[in-house]
């Protein structure tokens, strides 16, 4: 556990619908103890037959869908999803524009054509929209919520030469303020975020998905060679459960502490 490690400001907060595809901006959410966060990997794109059950759920390897990290591609697809209709729309180069409801079985077929259409032989076996009411296909099965310190994403930024696009690392709440890689010893510490408590319970191992350059779809740089080179790890970024719930707003302060 750490003494008081920083305190500063939430600059985004962010949901990924259906996992691997394009992340949204939220301006507050309302976090709730144990639970994920609102509206995050709900759905996920079967690629070939993964084994998934809807009628018992069970965390599954990314490897078993269509994630950057086996098809980089997929960041050329661009999504929006209306919560309130389950509406997913979806646009992409030299494609019609897609548009059907997840949460109806015509639609999620619909969608899984229209991907296997675009995808092509980049896709392992068929396309198939897989979700189960209060399942989320997170990278850790206890994957509640992420945060990433945007301090540690500028100083591997600065070790490598380059401009790293935080979105890479695909995560729920940026944070500002922070030492860089403070995170990475704050397990079992408590953060809170606006009106909520969370508790840090893992960092984040990345993988080959933050290769892949979130507007273009190409790989483009090898960041977790560069972790492994300039660190000795591979981590960036740390996954919390919620312990005391409340509003989260981006502005508001986070602040990680022992207590």
């Amino acid at each position: 556990m750490t003494d008081l490690a920083g305190s500063g400001p939430i600059a985004s907060l962010w949901r990924h619908p259906v996992k691997g595809f394009t992340p949204e901006r939220l301006g507050g959410v309302a976090l709730t103890p144990g639970a994920f966060f609102p509206c995050d990997r709900l759905y996920a794109i079967e690629d070939g037959p993964s084994g998934f059950d809807p009628v018992t759920p069970a965390w599954l390897s990314k490897q078993k869908f269509t994630v950057l990290a086996k098809i980089a591609e997929v960041a050329r697809i661009r999504t929006a999803y209306d919560e309130v209709t389950t509406v997913l729309t979806a646009v992409a180069p030299d494609r019609p524009r897609f548009a059907g409801a997840l949460g109806e079985p015509a639609g999620r077929t619909a969608f899984g054509a229209w991907l296997a259409e675009g995808l092509g032989e980049l896709a392992s076996g068929p396309l198939r929209v897989v979700q189960a009411p209060g399942h989320r296909f997170t990278d850790h099965p206890r994957g509640y919520v992420s945060i990433v310190n945007l301090a540690s994403v500028r100083d591997l930024a600065e070790r490598i030469g380059r401009p790293v696009d935080p979105l890479r690392f695909r995560a729920n709440v940026y944070v500002d303020g922070w030492a860089p890689w403070i995170e990475n010893a704050a397990v079992g510490s408590r953060v809170r975020l606006g009106e909520a408590t969370a508790e840090v319970f893992s960092p984040i191992v990345r993988c080959m998905a933050t290769h892949v350059d979130p507007a273009t779809g190409e790989r483009d740089i090898d960041l977790v060679g560069a972790l492994h080179h300039h660190y000795g790890h591979l981590h960036c970024g740390i996954y919390v459960s919620v312990v005391a719930g409340g509003a989260v707003t981006e502005g508001d302060p986070a602040t990680l502490a022992a207590d």
